[in-house]
Formats: structure tokens, C-alpha cells, sequence
């Protein structure tokens, strides 16, 4: 016997020797390189903050993204996502807790006599029926003696934060989104007010040359390129007509309000449009405030976390087992002393000969880390793509509004000169004509030059992670 037991643990401890091979195999995962600034940010502190970019001022956006915020489906399933997340990091915490179950049964059986044989000793009778009455207490534990549940339990715990991290990108790109549609949408408004203006004169201009077409003042050509140019801004007109019921299909859809209460928001007072100097972040501030960036992040540890688990699969694992409980063949005997009955058991259980199979998983392991650290470097470098592009979007659109605005000045100064120089007799009918469709252009550039500006600001704002904001 004392042969067979010094037997039993040399076995054990090569078995335990053999399967512990080091720690998990460390993949290296440097902190990437930031500049120091951005190369278009503005010069000089700017006195604005991240939020200011938004039409904040407009009561249509604040009212769509509140209800946006609150019932939108894409939002809504991303928080569901977040449930499941934790609902998993919970269970994977559970595990490294005893489980504790209890059960109960009854088991009737019917035996033959002559199995045991036809000559019993006297005296000896033997029951061929028998109904056995149980109840017991269960528990099992495993101690987690090299981390593997631990490790487990921070890789879901870390998905889950990658799992909250990805319902803030939802938010801010709702956010961004009603916010670009509502500049759109009152860009578009803009231009359709200045069409409007440009229409009247038009019509004006085209009575005129009917007028001095039947007084036998100037030919019937004038009338005809007068109506054209009315033709022309009704067109125009008309087109914006189209843009408005794309746009209001795309408000639907992303604030969950029907199209009458979305027309009704916008036909209140439009705010003002301002153009707020971009404030002055720094890269570095990447790293908290871009929801992608941060559910890269989480991500990547959660790869971590899932290496270790693995690597730990080749060492031992162990498991603490007791039951206690009622057993007896009679219903009344479950209350007797006698009907106690229990076992606590212990076991180790190690891989011994897998063929390489652990080894396979964990170099899997260490490439899904590798990758994880590849995504969140490509996160990261997006984010920083991003705002570079959105600092100097801004200044672009800036300039080129600021050029459309004085583009506008001059061709309504122009139309106005060569109107006054017609009625003098110094100009004909046709210099007028060109001078005022040459500023209906530019007025409706300028419009439009206006409202890519303030997109621009909102791009930025996204590019920058959203930060902190007004709305609920």
C-alpha cells in the first residue's frame, strides 16, 4: 500500500511539473506617440467651450435630440448591449463563488430473491421491495488557485466598459447628426428666403421690360431674358423644395418624431446664426473624450485579461466538493439521527498530454491581444486624422464664408449701380439683367458657404469626442 501511495504523488507531481510552463507570454503594447498640438488649431486661448459648437440656441435641435436621446431605437440597442455586457461580467464573477444546490428524490426499486441465491441461512429474509428517501445540501468551490476565473471575470468586466464606450459613440453620432440636419435645414430656409427676395425682384423686372416692351421702348428679347431669369430662381426654388423632404425623411428617422411636429419645430423663430471660434483642445485629451478610443482601449485589456485566462488553463485547476444530507427507506425515518449522512471531497485535475492544444489557444490568444492593440493604435490615429481635419475644415469654411459674404456685398452693390445707371439712360436693359443674376448667385453662395461653416463646427465637435453638452 505505502508502494502504491509514493507511487500515486510521484505521478502527480510530474504530471503538475509538466503542465506548468511560465506565465502568459507578455506581447508588448507601447503608449503611442501624440504630438503636441494640432497643426490648425487656432493660435491664442479661445474663450469657447466644446459645446458651443452645437446650435444649442436652436429649440428644434434641443427639442429632437431630447427625444432623440430618450427613445431612439440605435441608442436603445446599444444600451441593451450595455446589459448583456454586465449581465455577462456578473455571471463570469459568479463562478469564482461556491455553488450551493440542494435536491431531494425518492427511489422505488423491486428485487429478485434468487440473484442472491435459494439456500439463505435461516432466519435471513431478504425485502424484494424498497423505497429510498433522500435529501441533501450540496456545495462545490473552486479556489482559482492560479487566476483563471479572476482573469475571466476583468475580461468581461473590461468588455462591458467597452460595451458603455460604444453606446456614448452612438450618442454623440445621433447628436452630430441632428445637429448637421438642423444647420441644413435652416441653411436651405436661408436660401429660400433670399430666392424669395430675388423672385419679387425678378418679377418686378419683368413687368418692367413688358411694360417698355408694349410702350416700343426696348424689344421683346428683354422681356424674354427677364422671364428667364424669374424662370430660373423658381427652379431654384423648387430644388430646395426637394432637398427639404430628403432631409425631413432623415430627421424622422433620427429623432422619432413624426414629420408635422418636426415642421411644426421649425417653423418657429429661427435663432441667430453664429459661428463660434473652435475651442483649444489638446491631442491628448483623445484618449478620454473619443468614445472609440476608449472602447478600443477597454477592449484591448479585455484581450489581456482573456491571454492570462487561457495561459492559466495549463495549470492545475482544483475543485472543493461537500454534500450533507437525509437518507433513509422510510419517510418517517428522515428525521432520525441515524439518517444523516455527508462527503467532502477534493480534486486536482492538470492537462497532461494535449498534443499542443492549450499551446494553440494561447498563441491565438496572444494574436487577438496584438490585434486589439493594432485597433486601438488605428483608433487612436483616426481620432487625432479627425480633429486635424476638423480644425482646418473650420478655418477653411470661415474664409470661404467670409469670401461668399463679400461676394454677395459686391454683386448687390453691382445690381443696385447698374440698376441706377439704367433708369439714367447709361445702361441697357441687359446689363441689368446680368448685374442681378449675378448677385442672386452669389447671395445664394454665400447662404450656403454660411451653413457649411456651421456644419463644419459640428464635425468638429464630433471629431473631438462629443464632450460635455447642454443635453440631457
Amino acid at each position: 500500500m505505502a508502494k502504491r501511495r509514493a507511487a500515486a504523488v510521484a505521478l502527480a507531481a510530474s504530471a503538475l511539473g509538466g503542465c506548468v510552463a511560465g506565465p502568459a507570454p507578455e506581447i508588448a503594447t507601447p503608449a503611442p506617440i501624440l504630438p503636441e498640438t494640432y497643426h490648425y488649431r487656432p493660435s491664442g486661448a479661445v474663450e469657447t467651450s466644446l459645446a458651443d459648437l452645437l446650435p444649442q440656441g436652436d429649440a428644434a435641435f434641443v427639442r429632437m435630440a431630447e427625444v432623440a436621446l430618450a427613445g431612439s431605437p440605435t441608442l436603445l440597442e446599444a444600451v441593451a448591449r450595455i446589459d448583456a455586457a454586465r449581465a455577462a461580467a456578473d455571471r463570469a464573477g459568479a463562478y469564482r463563488l461556491p455553488a450551493v444546490g440542494i435536491g431531494g428524490s425518492v427511489t422505488g426499486s423491486r428485487s429478485n430473491p434468487d440473484q442472491f441465491g435459494a439456500n439463505l441461512p435461516p432466519g435471513v429474509e431478504f425485502e424484494t421491495t424498497r423505497v429510498q428517501y433522500g435529501a441533501n445540501v450540496t456545495a462545490s468551490w473552486d479556489p482559482d488557485v492560479f487566476g483563471r476565473l479572476r482573469a475571466s471575470e476583468r475580461a468581461s468586466l473590461a468588455l462591458a466598459e467597452a460595451t458603455a464606450a460604444d453606446r456614448d459613440a452612438v450618442r454623440v453620432a445621433l447628436i452630430a447628426e441632428l445637429a448637421a440636419a438642423t444647420i441644413d435645414w435652416r441653411t436651405l430656409s436661408a436660401r429660400e428666403a433670399s430666392l424669395r427676395r430675388d423672385l419679387g425682384t425678378a418679377t418686378e423686372f419683368t413687368r418692367l421690360a413688358g411694360v417698355r416692351e408694349e410702350a416700343g421702348l426696348s424689344p421683346g428679347f428683354d422681356r424674354i431674358r427677364a422671364e428667364g431669369t424669374m424662370a430660373n430662381v423658381q427652379s431654384r426654388i423648387d430644388a430646395l423644395a426637394g432637398e427639404k423632404a430628403r432631409l425631413l425623411g432623415r430627421l424622422v428617422t433620427l429623432s422619432t418624431l413624426d414629420a408635422g411636429t418636426i415642421e411644426a419645430l421649425f417653423a418657429e423663430t429661427a435663432p441667430g446664426t453664429g459661428t463660434p471660434s473652435p475651442p483649444a483642445t489638446l491631442p491628448s485629451d483623445l484618449l478620454s473624450a473619443r468614445p472609440d478610443v476608449r472602447a478600443a482601449f477597454a477592449r484591448l485589456a479585455a484581450s489581456d485579461q482573456a491571454l492570462a485566462a487561457t495561459a492559466a488553463s495549463r495549470f492545475p485547476s482544483f475543485d472543493l466538493s461537500a454534500v450533507v444530507g437525509l437518507l433513509a427507506f422510510g419517510i418517517g425515518g428522515l428525521f432520525d439521527t441515524d439518517a444523516i449522512v455527508g462527503s467532502l471531497g477534493a480534486s486536482v485535475a492538470a492537462p497532461l498530454l494535449d498534443f499542443g492544444r492549450i499551446e494553440a489557444e494561447i498563441d491565438g490568444a496572444a494574436a487577438d491581444k496584438r490585434a486589439a492593440f493594432q485597433r486601438y493604435r488605428g483608433a487612436l490615429y483616426q481620432a487625432l486624422g479627425d480633429a486635424e481635419s476638423g480644425y482646418a475644415l473650420v478655418a477653411a469654411a470661415d474664409r470661404e464664408a467670409t469670401s461668399a459674404r463679400t461676394e454677395a456685398a459686391l454683386g448687390a452693390r453691382q445690381a443696385d449701380l447698374a440698376d441706377t445707371r439704367y433708369r439714367a439712360g447709361l445702361a441697357d436693359f441687359l446689363t441689368v439683367l446680368d448685374a442681378r443674376r449675378t448677385a442672386i448667385a452669389a447671395n445664394e453662395r454665400a447662404d450656403a458657404a454660411e451653413g457649411r461653416a456651421r456644419r463644419a463646427r459640428v464635425l468638429l465637435w464630433q471629431a473631438l469626442g462629443g464632450g460635455e453638452s447642454p443635453l440631457p
